[in-house]
């Protein structure tokens, strides 16, 4: 069955265990008319019918299961902590992987039991990734792209990052495909969210990725791209390439 976009706020507001009918839904209802909940290119969704043994027979639950929805892509946390960084003999080898996620449901669990992004530690990374694209700059798929970043304070962390996950996961970028995802990084200097993508030489995507980044966050301050080719050889030194 798939999902007319119409019903996704109720749906989103469901899992998060929200009113649909209040204003706390602002934050949702901006995003959400994009996620495209259908799974593969048949029309019937991902339905999920749970099954209980009854008088050692099975049969169908009385109660009635409600439909997973799902994404169009799968995507994965992946998280680096302060302190493993300072032992690892190569960059992102203590990268770890936390869960894999492709539904709704999915998300609103994992999100609602994550600590907020004001309580972690400096020097902490926590990822977004599309499903089998490693946050490296050695991942084939990341190797020719750059990055987009913004700074944020602690005040509007937290609701920009969620929004930033929303706008990914609900497939809101018009050049969505040249995403690879995204990087929270906690940091003394201040805390910083990036948007990670394919093929940094292809300026027009890049530009339209970062407008419409800053419109989605209503962001009013100028974000560069940096080329990661160009943040291997410089470090911090490297420019960025194009603003907006």
């Amino acid at each position: 069955m798939a999902v007319e976009s119409s019903s996704l706020p109720a749906i989103m507001a469901e899992e998060e265990n929200l009113d649909p009918n209040t204003t706390n839904l602002i934050r949702i209802e901006k995003h959400v008319p994009a996620i495209k909940a259908i799974c593969g290119g048949g029309d019937e969704g991902p339905s999920k019918e749970k099954k209980i043994m009854c008088g050692g027979e099975k049969s169908k639950s009385n109660t009635a299961v409600k439909p997973w929805h799902s994404f169009q892509n799968s995507w994965t946390f992946w998280f680096d902590n302060p302190s493993s960084k300072s032992n690892q003999t190569t960059w992102g080898s203590s990268l770890r992987s936390l869960y894999t996620f492709a539904t709704i449901e999915e998300f609103w669990s994992l999100y609602n039991n994550m600590h907020p992004p004001t309580k972690w530690v400096h020097g902490a990374d926590l990822y977004c990734f599309k499903h089998k694209i490693g946050p490296k700059w050695e991942d084939p798929v990341c190797a020719d792209g750059g990055k987009w970043t913004m700074m944020f304070p602690k005040a509007t962390l937290e609701s920009s990052w969620l929004n930033t996950l929303l706008a990914l996961v609900g497939e809101q970028f018009e050049k969505g495909d040249e995403i690879c995802g995204a990087v929270l990084n906690f940091r003394t200097r201040g805390d910083k969210i990036s948007i990670w993508t394919k093929n940094a030489a292809n300026e027009k995507a890049q530009i339209n990725i970062g407008k419409q980044w800053k419109e989605l966050l209503g962001y009013t301050e100028t974000i560069g791209f940096i080329f990661h080719e160009d943040a291997k050889t410089l470090d911090r030194t490297a420019k960025p390439r194009y603003t907006v």
